[in-house]
């Protein structure tokens, strides 16, 4: 059983129990959690509550988390990219293509089959039998770092620093047209598509709060190249963001223009920067990781072409 421990703060104060946890607890959906309600694993003040208790600022709420059951993912062989690694976690630099767990079609070559070749049985359980050790994600066609907890402790820890906004996340993107302003910050709720189920938007319908903060580092013909820190961290946040004010990152073809620049092998977005307080030692660590080729020689091109 893992039992992951949580502090309200003064923003979520007043929201359902079920809806702060779905905003605070990364990799289990509400439904999942909305279960562990009902079977008395989730506790306030070592007191079962129901769904619908209206959480104060300072509450401290427990999660119990069944123990993942045995699952038959195969460890394999597959180079990594590590930046950092201890006994309690490990900083990865995800190539693009690479998917971060198993899912249906998916349950080989992932970064979880690779991690369990490395780290054996290391890997922290909070997240369930097909997410072993994983924390955060970023896209298959995104490419970066990504902080994998090898301990439940290092888990708790990162996933807290995560729902409060002090985990750093910071983005490369080049996207098309110009983005006329230097400094520019998105702040629009994404959900669920409400017709294409495997896409993203933002809406006001069932959605969660996203902020994006951009920043402009150099203009060419036709694109912009960009710096973005996450301050939320919804599923293809970045992504929805930039398309929605119409600057869709270049080679996404989900998102953006119907002729995708297809020599990018997806979107020309890399996850370069990474900061947090380690869970164990107190001790604030932060990386950094050059984009891949594809993306240099992109954006190069494109410099080159200002030169003309």
């Amino acid at each position: 059983m893992n039992r992951l421990d949580l502090t309200v703060s003064a923003e979520h104060a007043g929201e359902r129990l079920d809806k702060f946890l779905s905003d605070s607890v990364e990799g289990l959906s509400r439904s999942s959690l909305t279960k562990l309600i009902e079977d008395g694993k989730v506790t306030v003040g070592e007191k079962a509550v129901k769904k619908n208790y209206k959480v104060a600022d300072g509450d401290r709420v427990t999660v119990l988390i069944d123990d993942p059951k045995p699952v038959d993912i195969t460890p394999e062989d597959i180079p990594l990219d590590i930046v950092y690694e201890d006994e309690h976690l490990l900083v990865v630099n995800k190539p693009k293509g690479m998917v971060v767990h198993p899912a249906p079609g998916n349950y080989s070559g992932t970064l979880v089959n690779a991690l369990m070749y490395h780290c054996g049985d290391h890997l922290s359980g909070i997240n369930g039998e097909l997410r072993p050790g994983i924390v955060h994600r970023i896209d298959k066609n995104t490419s970066g770092l990504l902080a994998v907890a090898k301990s439940d402790i290092a888990h708790a820890g990162l996933s807290e620093q995560i729902k409060d906004h002090s985990f750093t996340r910071r983005y490369l993107a080049i996207c098309y047209g110009n983005i006329k302003e230097d400094e520019r910050t998105v702040d629009a709720p994404i959900g669920r598509h409400k017709i294409d189920r495997k896409k993203m938007c933002v809406t006001q319908l069932n959605s969660k709060p996203a902020v994006t903060h951009i920043k402009v580092l150099e203009r060419y013909q036709g694109f912009t190249y960009i710096k973005c820190r996450l301050e939320t961290g919804r599923t293809h946040q970045i992504r929805v963001h930039l398309a929605s004010i119409g600057h869709p990152i270049a080679g996404d073809d989900v998102y953006g223009p119907s002729k995708v620049i297809t020599a990018l092998g997806g979107q020309c977005l890399h996850a370069y920067q990474l900061g947090f307080i380690h869970p164990v030692t107190g001790e604030y660590i932060e990386f950094t990781a050059d984009p891949p080729e594809s993306f240099i020689s992109f954006r190069e091109k494109l410099r080159s072409r200002m030169d003309v």
